[in-house]
């Protein structure tokens, strides 16, 4: 068997893995190693070739391949490797190793200091919801589609519908309208908005698309391809209500219904996982309950913003290095960041506290349901930690607040409170 040694070794070159890469060698790690299974690093920003990436971190506008490029050659420029179509097997935190398979070596070790998982999350299919009706051509997932006509050059229909109302469907939705389709219609089963609300008026608005809120398609027609599909509004409970159902002829059905972090290798390897999240449990140096092995990115939780996903992985990558240095602080207690009302989970799972501890930790959440005219709260038993007031909150947009992580004794409850 093939062995390589390293300090860090990152699973996953997408923009979540260079982030970690970057910050790793800036912090002062020696040898840094990429696993990449695709044949080019960038992961999933290489077929995201619309705006809107970098106005947070670069405070300017770019692709995604633009995105990815600036981490891409820095990273290669501090001197990080990479090791290209390379399937990794198993992560064992217990020898600090990594497995993986590529045509190169064949079989390969990789031993290290510390692992970074940078997997990213992948699609929910048609299986997921379980459409009922036939099963003909036509029918993608949005990023599916997606990479066939912004790498590949092949179109993917010109009558669709669009289930979900996720941030990759409604660029999709723009996408094809762009390539000459005609999008008959986005179709969501919730009363509230998917994605960013920035999606909804740059790609649906403004391309005259409709929004159908509290509907879902009940059923796929088609032989050989798509010919149709029935689409009806649903009740307080999701059961859809017959006597509103339709009929919306289309050749192609795209699907944009949720994201699921990317997490075999992390079960496999025993390490505690998050129900809500369906991503390993962290503290705020995005250790794992395997100390050697970290996480960042979309593996952890889905995030709305390329931007978040650096910033959560430059603090991975920079603590990966100092834990294969033996310089990370160890704290003297650990609290856990519980979600109160309307809040429906927090990253950082688990804080790291000390009486000398300087840290300012950022709690990324997701709220249950949309609200106006809100104050976000954390405390700590009867002591409030931080407060800021927002004008709205969505399901589909990441929220915030940030805290500090000294001398906590009890458990951080985030909550939202109507303004009075």
């Amino acid at each position: 068997m093939y062995e390589i040694k390293c300090d860090v070794a990152i699973i996953g070159a997408g923009p979540a893995g260079l982030s970690a890469a970057v910050a790793a060698k800036k912090e002062g790690a020696e040898k840094v190693l990429l696993i990449e299974r695709d044949e080019s690093i960038g992961g999933i920003l290489q077929q995201c070739i619309h705006p809107g990436f970098g106005l947070t971190y670069f405070q300017e506008e770019l692709t995604g391949p633009e995105y990815a490029g600036r981490f891409g050659d820095e990273a290669l420029a501090l001197g990080a490797e990479v090791l290209l179509n390379s399937m990794v097997l198993e992560v064992v935190p217990e020898e600090q190793a990594v497995y993986c398979v590529n045509s190169k070596y064949g079989m390969t070790r990789v031993q290290a200091g510390s692992i970074v998982l940078a997997m990213g999350c992948r699609e929910k299919t048609r299986a997921s919801i379980q459409i009922p009706g036939t099963r003909p051509a036509g029918i993608y997932t949005a990023g599916a589609a997606q990479r066939l006509i912004n790498r590949q050059n092949a179109m993917v229909g010109r009558e669709v519908v669009i289930l979900g109302s996720g941030d990759i469907g409604m660029i999709m939705a723009r996408r094809m309208s762009l390539e000459g389709a005609h999008v008959k219609a986005v179709v969501e089963i919730m009363d509230f908005l998917a994605g960013l609300t920035r999606n909804k008026v740059q790609c649906l608005d403004d391309f005259g698309i409709p929004l159908k809120l509290s509907h879902t398609v009940t059923r796929i027609v088609g032989n050989e391809r798509v010919e149709g599909v029935y689409v009806a509004a649903v009740d307080a409970q999701k059961k859809p209500i017959a006597e509103t159902e339709e009929f919306i002829p289309c050749d192609t059905l795209l699907l944009s219904v949720g994201l699921m972090p990317e997490n075999e290798l992390t079960r496999k390897a025993e390490i505690q996982m998050s129900p809500v999240t369906n991503g390993p449990c962290v503290n705020q140096y995005m250790q794992t309950s395997a100390h050697c092995v970290f996480a960042c990115g979309n593996v952890v939780h889905v995030n709305d913003l390329v931007d978040n996903v650096t910033t959560e992985s430059m603090q991975a990558g920079r603590c990966a290095a100092r834990y294969a240095m033996n310089a990370l602080e160890a704290g003297e207690r650990t609290v856990r960041a519980v979600p109160g009302e309307n809040v429906r989970y927090l990253c950082p799972q688990n804080i790291v506290s000390s009486t000398h501890s300087e840290d300012k930790v950022t709690l990324f959440f997701r709220v249950l349901a949309p609200d106006k005219q809100v104050r976000i709260v954390a405390r700590s038993g009867d002591r409030e930690l931080a407060s800021r007031k927002a004008l709205r909150v969505n399901p589909g947009e990441m929220e915030h607040i940030q805290i500090s992580a000294k001398d906590l004794s009890e458990d951080v409850v985030v909550e939202i409170q109507k303004e009075a």
